[in-house]
């Protein structure tokens, strides 16, 4: 790259002067109620497609690939997602059913990530999703898969304009 580009890069501002304040200390312990408390709190600083995520996943092999994805529903399952079993994310998935997830929303300075397995969940609840997409027109899809990404880890992160940012880990056992 040149100089020129680097230094371009170097000048594009991080995040807003104002950002929330997080207390990691004093957070909700349930990462379910904290995440739909940042998501209502993302849809009122009107983040556009506050429930897009990043989802990772990896060949058997080990090689990454990533792409941008809508949660669902998080419920006892996990957190939910949905694919084609015949796209690239859905044959990785069945060779490495494990997947991480990032939500960004830099408007307020904040991400979550959520890593773990992944289930299957039934063909009842894939059909059920396939059904209430938008412009459904009532076709069954048999390839289309719900699935559920069960954490192992999940961490906020809170920006702050002093580069104090605050981790939140929290580790889960199944």
């Amino acid at each position: 790259m040149t100089e020129s580009f680097r230094s371009l890069l170097r000048s594009l501002p991080d995040f807003p002067a104002s950002l929330p304040p997080f207390d990691a200390k004093a957070a909700e312990s349930d990462p379910a109620l904290l995440f739909q408390a940042w998501l209502a709190a993302a849809l009122a600083a009107g983040v556009p497609q506050p429930h897009a995520f990043s989802l990772a996943t990896t060949t058997a092999a080990g090689q990454p690939s990533s792409r941008m994805l809508i949660l669902k529903n998080i419920d006892e399952a996990g957190w939910h997602f949905a694919s084609s079993a015949t796209s690239r994310k859905g044959l990785e998935l069945s060779e490495n059913p494990s997947a991480a997830m990032n939500f960004y929303w830099p408007q307020l300075g904040r991400q979550v990530r959520v890593v773990g397995s992944v289930i299957e969940l039934s063909a009842r609840a894939s059909a059920q999703d396939w059904d209430e997409r938008p412009g459904a027109d009532g076709r069954p899809n048999s390839s289309w898969r719900l699935y559920a990404l069960q954490p192992s880890e999940i961490e906020f992160w809170q920006a702050s304009a002093d580069r104090n940012h605050v981790r939140y880990r929290i580790e889960l056992s199944k």
